[in-house]
């Protein structure tokens, strides 16, 4: 009877996952990580609606000194912001657009795996779900994110060749374009490489793939000659694409330890059916794994921070954001591969960890946000506040941006670096009561490493008061200001 009633259960299961409708549940569970705080927490996020609200300010006539530029990348998240806040509220803006840049990613990642498998590979669907709220998602990255996303959806469709699919692809590229430039000139470089590559022999796509490095080098030292360039050694830690599992503190480096053992296993499975010889032949075969590799070499020989000629600030955290492009191109790797059932049950039991601590971790962040707005309504409305709160134990910036939500309606971030770097469409065309300019000096009193001036004043600082908790003071001109480390997982800001 257990035999026959496992059976059941597993044909019915593989009966719902031929179903188009199965879509709809997952979505919603997938979703579940959007809703299940009173706010997404999510790094940039705070800074991405705290300029939503300037820029509907702008549009009402006020704020001198600030402006609204038209830009061709870098704006779907924050146009889709204002849009859904003209609709709603803040709140329900920020979670139907992190929402629909999530649908987005994983779907689109997930049709990339599908389009390489030829069936849906729903074993790969918990990495996907864990890779989309990794490390990039909690940076708040979303015009990136949405971006990759986006580029996912247009390799699936190309993955086939028709005029019709390339007409999608194309259309869905100039929308990822305007999200962000870095995923399509990737995804383009990608297509040049499949074009190069996918009629030659073994050996022939060995001789790409090492041409492609050199190229890359070749193309570092170009870059570095022209414009301001950081690269290190230390980014050989993003090549495999797991740092994007290790979100806050050190317990993710378990989910990522786990993830190793699970990613490796099918090819251990390889070797053994196949040989070390002819297993290598067939994996060199896989075009998504031929991207892995060449993307990973990118990861670690392209400058990771980059001035451009036209910002202020720099294209940062290039090297971490696209190891998340190598964790998918690896995932479309596995998607043909038929697992065995116990790893896909260890695979949901991963990401059930993962989700669980993430949802831990958030309720931390969301119970020092409430903290800070209370400090903050204490304050007559717009004035200018600043915070240098830190916690260098965690793997993403999450408290840098907090101030920027908890001042809409309220006050003004005076640090908020958006405005200063020429890089969004707010922007400052010079010294203003309501930003800091420029955009070093922004980039200084974020991290609590500058002096007050008597053009700051009045000026408010967040910080701890005597009794241990959350305040916010005047300072003088001649202040120097410093920041404030504080382990937010382990401790709870004590009650006023």
């Amino acid at each position: 009877m257990k035999e026959t009633a496992s059976s059941r259960a597993v044909t019915l299961l593989r009966s719902a996952g031929r179903s188009r409708w199965i879509y709809l549940p997952l979505s919603l569970l997938l979703l579940l990580p959007c809703y299940w705080q009173e706010r997404v927490q999510a790094g940039d996020l705070s800074s991405h609606i705290y300029n939503a609200w300037l820029a509907r300010s702008i549009d009402q006539g006020q704020l001198p000194g600030l402006e609204i530029v038209p830009r061709w990348t870098n704006v779907v998240f924050d146009l889709l912001l204002l849009q859904l806040w003209r609709l709603g509220s803040a709140d329900a803006a920020q979670r139907i657009a992190v929402a629909l840049a999530v649908l987005v990613f994983i779907w689109g990642a997930f049709a990339f795996a599908a389009a390489v498998a030829g069936r849906r590979p729903w074993h790969v669907l918990p990495f996907i779900a864990m890779l989309a709220y990794g490390w990039v998602y909690h940076m708040g990255f979303f015009n990136f994110y949405l971006s990759m996303g986006l580029c996912f959806w247009a390799l699936a469709l190309l993955w086939k060749w028709s005029l019709p699919r390339a007409a999608g692809a194309a259309a869905i590229l100039m929308v990822a374009f305007l999200a962000h430039a870095l995923p399509v000139l990737w995804m383009g470089g990608l297509l040049v490489y499949r074009l190069l590559a996918r009629r030659l022999p073994v050996k022939g796509r060995m001789v790409v793939i090492f041409a492609s490095m050199a190229a890359m080098v070749v193309l570092h030292f170009a870059i570095a000659s022209r414009m301001h360039t950081l690269w290190s050694l230390g980014q050989i830690i993003f090549v495999s694409g797991l740092n994007q599992v290790d979100v806050f503190d050190t317990k993710y480096y378990a989910i990522e330890a786990a993830l190793l053992v699970l990613w490796a296993l099918p090819l251990v499975s390889l070797i053994r059916s196949e040989g070390v010889g002819q297993s290598i032949s067939q994996s060199m075969e896989s075009m998504p794994l031929q991207f892995a590799i060449v993307t990973a070499a990118g990861v670690f020989l392209l400058p990771t921070e980059v001035l451009l000629p036209a910002y202020q600030n720099v294209l940062a955290f290039i090297a971490d954001r696209m190891s998340l492009g190598v964790a998918i191109c690896l995932m479309a790797a596995l998607a043909p591969v038929r697992p065995k059932r116990f790893e896909c049950y260890a695979a949901i039991l991963v990401a059930l960890v993962f989700f669980g601590f993430l949802y831990a971790d958030e309720r931390s962040l969301n119970d020092f946000e409430d903290h800070m707005q209370q400090a903050v309504a204490n304050l007559p409305p717009g004035q200018r506040v600043v915070s240098a709160f830190t916690d260098p134990d965690l793997n993403v910036n999450a408290l840098a941006h907090m101030i920027d939500r908890v001042c809409i309606g309220h006050c003004y971030s005076y640090a908020n670096y958006e405005p200063s770097s020429g890089q969004f469409r707010v922007q400052a065309t010079g010294e203003n009561r309501y930003v800091a300019y420029p955009s070093s000096r922004a980039r200084a009193l974020e991290i609590g490493v500058d002096i007050v001036r008597e053009t700051d004043l009045p000026l408010y600082l967040m910080d701890f008061a005597a009794n241990g908790t959350i305040a916010v003071k005047s300072v003088a001109a001649g202040t120097p200001l410093a920041a404030t480390s504080w382990s937010v997982l382990e401790n709870t800001v004590p009650e006023k």
